[in-house]
């Protein structure tokens, strides 16, 4: 029987690592901190109970897959990580995955920049046109007539992009270590918006994009992934063309049918922000007549995150240092 409705997960899984692996030069887990992170991990699985998850931060796919096996709801669900093509085991580095219960009909790992998304500034390349983490992009059979492109993606965080030699504490070498940080994560923006085209573009395709950006969602870097919506006044034609390859965030849907507003997943020096995402294109969203679907409801997992400036506790070290999201769609067929 197919599904009347189907959830969608986003899980920054916060560096998930083999015991007593070196990551980051000088950080490892002890087997008993990786047994109480897998814990907290398969704890939070079973209260998103979500059909698709796409996570970030993984290392190593043994992790996720001893997590996943233990779970008898997922006992079925399929497993993949996107492995760019020039992966190397022997160099850790962080990859993105899915966690589907629907089957995958195929998979595509994206590590280059599109070649007409390279930038240039008055005449000048811009020279950049890798993926700080590779975009996954996968097709889902969601019941027996729809079909639905997922992508998972992580961009680069806010944290400076520094020289081995910059003195980490001088103001200056710190905004323009931001600023490094910040052309990255938009070229990346610009780079996955050039891909999503090619799916979103004509096609009346359903599409879903989990991940984490990095930024909120009125930044200027999460809006070149979604697009922006059509000037009122523009003839209904032209508004159609831009709808077509519009995406919507789902907390911007939540908050049209809700009187509270509690979405933020990253709390950072007081700072609470919305870095984690899940968009969705006009085939979910309940004002368009010729929807597949539409997004019901929004959850957010954030009960574990501690504002660090107002409390003497710390984050565990098992423990995400973001929230779950995760969102219900109902099926109109």
């Amino acid at each position: 029987m197919p599904p009347k409705n189907f959830k969608v997960g986003t899980f920054n899984l916060y560096n998930l690592v083999l015991p007593e692996v070196t990551y980051y030069d000088r950080n490892k887990y002890s087997t008993e901190v990786y047994a109480q992170k897998k814990t907290w991990i398969t704890g939070q699985f079973e209260r998103m109970n979500a059909d698709i998850v796409g996570f970030q931060e993984l290392f190593h796919e043994q992790a996720i897959k001893e997590i996943v096996q233990d779970i008898k709801s997922y006992e079925n669900a399929h497993l993949f990580v996107g492995y760019p093509a020039s992966y190397n085991p022997e160099q850790l580095r962080p990859l993105v995955g899915l966690v589907s219960r629907f089957p995958i009909l195929n998979h595509q790992v994206y590590e280059d920049f599109p070649p007409q998304a390279r930038l240039e500034i008055n005449d000048k390349d811009i020279p950049l046109d890798k993926f700080s983490r590779p975009i996954l992009s996968a097709q889902l059979q969601i019941s027996d007539s729809v079909e639905c492109t997922v992508f998972v993606a992580h961009l680069k965080s806010k944290r400076p992009i520094l020289p081995a030699d910059a003195d980490r504490n001088d103001p200056v070498e710190q905004a323009k270590g931001a600023a490094r940080a910040l052309i990255l994560r938009a070229t990346e923006a610009t780079a996955l918006r050039m891909i999503l085209m090619e799916t979103l573009k004509n096609r009346q395709h359903p599409v879903i994009v989990i991940g984490d950006v990095n930024d909120s969602g009125l930044s200027v870097t999460t809006q070149i992934i979604t697009g922006q919506p059509p000037w009122e006044k523009l003839p209904f034609e032209k508004k159609k063309e831009i709808w077509d390859v519009l995406l919507y965030s789902v907390k911007d849907i939540q908050a049209r049918q809700s009187y509270g507003d509690f979405y933020y997943t990253h709390i950072y020096n007081g700072y609470y922000q919305d870095l984690d995402h899940i968009l969705v294109s006009e085939e979910w969203v309940a004002q368009n007549p010729s929807r597949l679907g539409q997004v019901e409801y929004v959850s957010i997992l954030n009960d574990h995150l501690i504002d660090e400036t107002l409390s003497y506790e710390d984050v565990k070290k098992w423990q995400s240092d973001h929230a779950q999201v995760v969102t219900t769609i109902k099926l109109e067929q």
